[in-house]
This record gives C-alpha cells, structure tokens and sequence, in this order.
C-alpha cells in the first residue's frame, strides 16, 4: 500500500471512532469516587464543577469525568478505587472520607485531591496540613470537632440539663473520634448513643429515642445521613424530636438546625485543586486547606411544627433563619 493511501486509511478509520473515545484519547480523565449517591448530592456535584471550570476545565470540553457512586456501601469503595487506578485517570476526587482512604490504598502515584471532615494526618492521607508530601491533598474542616458546638447550641436551644442522644454511623472513619470529642464536652450531662448504618436502622431509632422521651438529638457526621437527610427530618418531625445537624442541607431538607462548614464550597475548592494539578502543580507542595468560616441555619417553620420556641438571642446568632 502506497504511503498516502495509508496515512488516508488511518484518517478515515480515526474519524469512524466514536466522539467519547476519541475524546478519552486527547482529555484529562478525573476519577470522581464517593461512598454516597449523586441523587443526594447533585448540587455539590455542580459545585466541584464550577471550581473545575473557575480553573479552565469543563466537562467534555477539555477534562473527562467518572463518577464512582458507592450507593452508602463502603465496601464497594476498594474495588471502585482500583478501577479508576487501571483506568489511569490523572486524578482521583475524593470528597468523602471512606473514599479518601480507599483512594489513597490503592495508590500512591496518582494525585487525590480530598474533601474530609476528619485529620488527614490522622487518617495517613497526608505528613502534614501545611506540607502534604505525598500524592494527597484538598480540604479538611474536622467537622467531628464542631460537635460540642452544636451540643451547645442544643442547650441553649433547649436549656435545663436534660440528657442528650447522639446518632452516629459506626462504620464511618470518624465516629469513635467524634463520640470522643463529644463526650468530653457534655461534662456530666449523659449521653446516649445510638447506632444507625442503613436507612432500616435510621427508621428504627427515632422510635427507639421517642419511646425514652429523648429531649433532643445530635447528629455525628457521615455521608450516610447527608444521603438520608430528607429521611432524618421527616422522623424527627413525625416523633417530634429536636435535632441538629451538621451542614446546611440539612436545615434546608426540613430539619431544625445545622452547624457546619459549607459543603458546596468544599467542593468547589476540590475542582479548584484538581484544576490546579492539572496544570501542573504536584499535590505534595499543595497545603491542606481549612474552611474558616462556618453556618448556623435555623428553619423557623419546623420549629413551630415541633412547638419550640426558639430564643431570640439564638435566633440572632444565626447565619439564616428559613422562614
């Protein structure tokens, strides 16, 4: 075959691929892994998105995204990391922390950009927040610290003394540091604790808390309950239980009160980092960051469902009241 006629041939076969492989021949590829479902998290999707675009990718411009979605089976995670590992993707998100470990055991060449509400020094992500030094970085906002924050609000909320139940999924990475951190701050106050790792065991315990006449309820954080927080607030409107939560969705969703970091800006800064490291920065000389700003909401109108009168002075403190 004459060499013109070849190199026509090549052209022509190239051209009869199809636009996505073509696509993944010439484009980036993120690997997107959560333990949780993108039903529940489309807006912090978007926002991963937007921090991907303020850094010069778009989506099927010029960057591939795969999504991995556990559907809150953490056991899925390992086999989904080593997926996106044989996929050779250029970096791996992990805006999630079952996923973050998971990602960071099935290597340690490609770079992970984190999203996590625990210490990733602790967690082996990371030597250190202000140098990494290895494949991994992102944002921690050690959201199991804020709890004695929100068991004070609680007590201002509701005042008196009364004995507090906790709602903590045991599988999560962080629920024993979190019980810690929280039975530490309630003093004498007693604390009782309750174990929910599926939707099935979340419906059982509001009936369980509303048979002892539980006063009130803190949530300890986990993607499980981000996934069912339409869930959590219909029962504890039903049972007509005072919680809260730990970000604004939450709040948003129906329950009565939230305290936290901003999830969607969290994730907004894992696309800002992948963007970066796309470009060419390396994760290891990109500190951890730390959100320094964190929300308060109130949703007035499941208060007056549940017949509490919220005190002004808490009122004022708060980022957003929902009417």
């Amino acid at each position: 075959m004459k060499r013109r006629a070849f190199i026509t041939l090549l052209g022509g076969a190239a051209a009869a691929l199809p636009l996505a492989a073509r696509a993944q021949q010439t484009m980036p590829v993120i690997g997107f892994l959560h333990v949780g479902s993108f039903e529940a998290r489309a807006n912090l999707v978007a926002a991963f998105r937007l921090g991907l675009s303020e850094a010069g990718f778009v989506d099927g411009r010029n960057v591939l995204i795969e999504y991995r979605w556990a559907q809150d089976q953490s056991d899925r995670l390992p086999a989904m990391a080593q997926e996106l590992v044989h996929r050779q993707v250029a970096i791996i998100a992990t805006p999630d922390n079952a996923a973050s470990v998971a990602a960071k055991a099935a290597t340690d060449a490609i770079p992970i950009v984190f999203q996590i509400g625990a210490d990733p020094v602790k967690l082996g992500l990371v030597a250190s927040l202000n140098r990494p030094g290895g494949n991994a970085t992102g944002i921690s906002y050690f959201t199991f610290e804020l709890g004695p924050k929100r068991l004070g609000l609680l007590r201002d909320l509701m005042p008196g003394g009364a004995d507090i139940f906790v709602l903590v999924d045991p599988t999560g990475p962080i629920a024993n540091a979190a019980l810690q951190d929280l039975a530490a701050a309630a003093g004498g106050q007693q604390l009782s604790v309750l174990h929910a790792s599926n939707a099935q065991e979340i419906n059982a315990a509001f009936p369980a808390m509303a048979q002892k006449r539980a006063p009130a309820l803190v949530m300890i954080p986990a993607a499980l309950f981000v996934s069912r927080r339409v869930q959590l607030a219909t029962l504890a409107a039903r049972h007509a239980i005072p919680v809260i939560y730990t970000s604004r969705e939450f709040a948003e969703a129906g329950g009565l009160m939230s305290y936290g970091t901003n999830l969607a800006d969290n994730y907004r800064q894992v696309g800002t980092y992948a963007g970066r490291i796309l470009k060419g920065a390396k994760p290891a000389d990109l500190p951890v960051v730390q959100p320094t700003k964190f929300e308060f909401v109130i949703n007035l109108a499941t208060a007056k469902v549940l017949g509490i009168d919220v005190p002004p002075t808490l009122l004022a403190r708060a980022d957003e009241v929902i009417e």
